[in-house]
């Protein structure tokens, strides 16, 4: 017995030489240390450097453009030809909708017809359809009475609405990251505010800014519920049905809207080949953002494509070099990077989505389920199986 004591207690010379070789391999040698950054370095590269994260950057920027090219021609028919009609050309973008993409719903057949739409979610339409409207006038309306600082400024704004509306009804689960790369795209949002002041261009000082400011923040909470609504649709239902009824409803609101407010300034206009054509542009311009952003925003997230298009006033600075004479600050290529980077890191984590609750909904032909999606098996018929004491299985189905 002693002698198998003092063997057990004895340490073998094999374990002991793999003891040793643990300790050596737990500390790290400095040149596994100096590798780690490079490590690091390559982990972050290789999770940037994607096809899909390319791919998303490029169509944001493209969106951006088209942002770009509404805010240009608006500001050209303002400044040159004295022509301020936002829901003049609203409701050309509207009327252009309609005739896309709600034609393409009276010729659709079963529950993904306008009338079997109509029957099932026209109020939900409204309201997003409303949303979008007021939103793209309010914000045009908001520089009558205060200064493009502010409206960039505040115009943030939609950012963490948008955020928080996804959370509570997209079931968007954001992690560290997602906020940080927020943060970078505001600080870009406040390097650029830095260089219009720098530059001078932070004229336009109207009669009350704080109902300029107060609309800024409106047209902000607006373009967040037309832009959760808009992902629901698209990734639940289909980019047709979103915009074909977006121009169903966008085109009657805003057409009575025209008739009510803006009949006058429309009326004064003197149209010439000029005028029709920057009218022209701006609707075609607003026709693809509206027909191209459903199919960034089913890749991405409305988030995501929010971000994106911060670059658009920096894009509109870019033409406003030669068209408006506008002062050049290398701030602008700061705040340009830094968007960028914020914009990059926020696709390179995409936002989790909290699983649903397994609420069981009848099934049936159409059905709009508000917060899950649930797959229909008509041909099975679900059988519960119990199992008594004498190994005797007994099938209930529940037809």
């Amino acid at each position: 017995m002693e002698e198998v004591a003092a063997a057990a207690g004895a340490p073998q010379p094999a374990a002991a030489a793999a003891a040793a070789d643990a300790a050596d391999a737990a500390e790290p040698s400095p040149g596994a240390a100096a590798s780690s950054p490079r490590r690091l370095l390559a982990l972050l590269g290789a999770r940037l450097c994607t096809w899909h994260i390319w791919k998303t950057v490029i169509l944001g920027q493209m969106l951006s453009l088209f942002i770009c090219g509404t805010a240009v021609t608006s500001q050209y028919l303002a400044d040159r030809f004295h022509v301020n009609t936002p829901m003049l050309q609203s409701f050309i973008n509207y009327c252009l909708l309609l005739l896309v993409y709600t034609t393409m719903l009276v010729f659709k057949t079963g529950s993904d017809s306008l009338c079997q739409i109509l029957k099932q979610r026209w109020w939900k339409y409204i309201i997003v359809g409303l949303a979008d409207v007021e939103a793209n006038y309010t914000i045009v309306k908001a520089y009558q009475y205060t200064n493009l600082t502010s409206v960039q400024l505040l115009d943030c704004f939609g950012i963490p609405v948008l955020m928080t509306l996804s959370w509570f009804l997209l079931r968007a689960r954001y992690k560290l990251i997602h906020f940080v790369a927020v943060a970078i795209c505001l600080l870009g949002v406040g390097t650029m505010v830095g260089a219009d002041i720098l530059a001078g261009r932070e004229e336009g000082e109207g009669s009350d800014v704080v109902i300029g400011d107060v609309l800024v923040l409106l047209a902000a909470s607006l373009y967040a519920i037309s832009n959760v609504g808009e992902e629901y649709i698209v990734k639940n239902l289909s980019r047709v049905e979103f915009l074909g009824m977006v121009g169903l409803f966008g085109t009657i609101i805003s057409g009575l809207q025209l008739a009510i407010v803006e009949h006058k300034e429309v009326m004064k206009i003197q149209w010439n080949w000029k005028i029709a054509l920057l009218f022209t542009a701006f609707a075609l311009c607003m026709f693809g953002l509206y027909s191209f952003m459903p199919v960034v925003i089913k890749i991405t997230s409305a988030t995501s494509v929010n971000l994106a298009i911060l670059t658009s006033d920096l894009y509109s600075l870019f033409l406003g070099l030669y068209l408006f004479f506008y002062k050049f600050s290398g701030l602008y290529i700061v705040s340009f990077v830094i968007i960028m980077v914020g914009f990059t890191l926020y696709c390179a984590a995409p936002a989790p989505t909290a699983e649903p609750t397994a609420v069981l909904q009848p099934g049936r032909a159409g059905l709009d389920n508000a917060g899950l999606k649930l797959e229909e098996n008509d041909g099975e018929s679900p059988a519960v199986a119990v199992q008594f004491p004498r190994e005797e299985t007994v099938v209930f189905s529940t037809n």
